[in-house]
């Protein structure tokens, strides 16, 4: 059986539910509803290593999660460099853009494709914008600073 559907599950650390939307087994977004859909389904692997990061195993990755990024291939770059960083990293935009091909972290415009790319983010924490110091979360504000806590950042 395919894996697609909507699974969600509330934690205590965030005081919101985590909401995984996956299609063809692909993570298409991640979410932090106060409720989540009533027909979403509380279990799931990804959820489950969810709850371990978000209990402070610094040891959870999420390396291995397939994400479907429909993005542009610039926003794409930057994004697959943000996957990269590891557990309690914390760069800046600038530091970003200059690990991203084709990307010029004095290129005001670069800069902008780098925002915008962290703001856009389908699957913020599987994609751990949160750990970019000055650029925008797609996670709320509250959830950024959660989870930019947790990891000593």
């Amino acid at each position: 059986m395919e894996d697609a559907g909507i699974y969600a599950v509330e934690s205590p650390y965030l005081e919101r539910y985590v909401q995984v939307g996956i299609a063809s087994g692909r993570v298409i977004s991640v979410s932090f509803p106060e409720l989540p859909p009533e027909d979403a389904v509380d279990d799931h692997p990804i959820l489950d290593r969810v709850l371990e990061y978000l209990d402070g195993v610094a040891a959870v990755d999420f390396d291995d999660v397939s994400i479907a990024l429909t993005v542009p291939t610039d926003q794409r770059a930057v994004l697959e460099r943000v996957r990269d960083l590891e557990y309690g990293t914390g760069i800046d935009v600038a530091e970003l853009a200059g690990l991203t091909p084709g990307l010029d972290a004095d290129d005001e415009d670069d800069l902008i494709v780098v925002r915008t790319a962290l703001d856009e983010n389908p699957a913020p924490l599987l994609i751990p914008d949160h750990r970019v110091r000055d650029g925008p979360s797609a996670a709320p504000p509250a959830i950024e600073q959660k989870l930019r806590s947790l990891e000593g950042l």
